[in-house]
């Protein structure tokens, strides 16, 4: 080690082995949650109404195209939400309403998408537009008619040909400092509390089914509701011959735990008539419900466009009771 190259040259070596049995600390890059989209309270509710399409341009080969209206609110992690659809008409009208939650009326806008329903393969857009929502005046209704739109690229050449216009009855309403402090988006009462036997660290999932519309079925139409959840089955009262049955029928599920990453399964079915030999029960379209919104907003009240049903919808209303 007194040799000046040799003890340089040891000391290199050792340092080099040393090191290579380090794990080093690596760099870890944290981004800071941009402010504007973080989660944010909602300050109002926009009522929409889709009153009706004219001079859309057909997309089948053969016949009309059957035309229904998709609606999404931008920053808005729920489902989005469709009208009925209406066959062989390129002017079809709906006068459908909806609400949608609004967290931020400044930069917001509700996006509305035309397309033309298809039995096999993709459906295809017709046109589409938006509303934004600081353009819409507080507890006014405006009626809006809209071009529809390739893209919604203002410098996009194709938006020049003409696809139809969308004619909509748009009302903002914000939220009073009362309203707010209730947080309760609906205006209704607050949700009761949950027996005094509930499970601690549970609570009780409350269910109505209220009714639902358009159905129909292949040979009869005498619907009821069955609902299922973690296994459990429970069904609405059947009502005959109604394409638009009203059930008004409450269930309720006790959970152990909040049922945060759980779905309730609803199917609509028709029971077979007496004489239903040789056709027995149908199957009328079913919808799967994930709960993480009732849970953390203690309820909704939402009409559901039913899977596998041309233009059915079920109205059901969910709650989360704590103790």
């Amino acid at each position: 080690m007194a040799i000046p190259v040799l003890y340089k040259f040891v000391q290199d070596t050792i340092k080099k082995q040393v090191a290579n049995m380090y794990l080093w600390p690596k760099t870890l890059e944290v981004p800071i949650m941009d402010a504007s989209k973080a989660s944010k309270k909602p300050v109002g509710i926009l009522l929409l109404k889709v009153v009706r399409a004219q001079n859309l341009k057909k997309k089948d080969l053969l016949g009309k195209s059957d035309p229904y209206a998709k609606l999404k609110m931008t920053d808005d992690k729920l489902p989005s939400k469709k009208t009925s659809v209406k066959r062989s008409n390129l002017n079809p009208e709906w006068n459908e309403e909806f609400k949608f939650v609004v967290t931020d009326p400044e930069n917001q806008s509700l996006e509305i998408n035309v397309f033309d329903w298809e039995q096999v393969g993709k459906h295809e857009k017709m046109g589409m537009n938006r509303i934004l929502l600081k353009e819409l005046p507080p507890e006014e209704t405006k009626v809006l008619t809209l071009n529809l739109l390739k893209t919604m690229d203002p410098n996009d050449i194709q938006n020049e040909k003409s696809r139809g216009q969308i004619i909509l009855e748009a009302t903002y309403k914000p939220f009073k400092e009362e309203d707010m402090e209730k947080e309760s988006v609906d205006g209704v009462d607050e949700v009761q509390k949950a027996p005094d036997n509930t499970p601690a660290g549970g609570g009780l999932l409350f269910v109505v089914v209220h009714e639902a519309q358009d159905l129909e079925g292949k040979h009869h139409t005498n619907p009821y509701a069955k609902i299922i959840f973690k296994g459990e089955e429970k069904k609405t009262k059947v009502i005959k011959k109604n394409r638009d049955p009203r059930w008004e029928d409450e269930f309720e599920f006790v959970c152990e735990e909040p049922p945060t990453n759980d779905k309730l399964h609803v199917e609509v079915l028709s029971k077979a008539g007496k004489k239903g030999i040789l056709h027995g029960k149908e199957a009328l379209g079913y919808i799967d419900i994930a709960l993480a919104d009732v849970i953390s907003n203690k309820r909704i009240n939402e009409k559901f466009h039913l899977i596998d049903s041309k233009n059915g919808q079920i109205q059901i209303e969910l709650q989360w009771r704590t103790s």
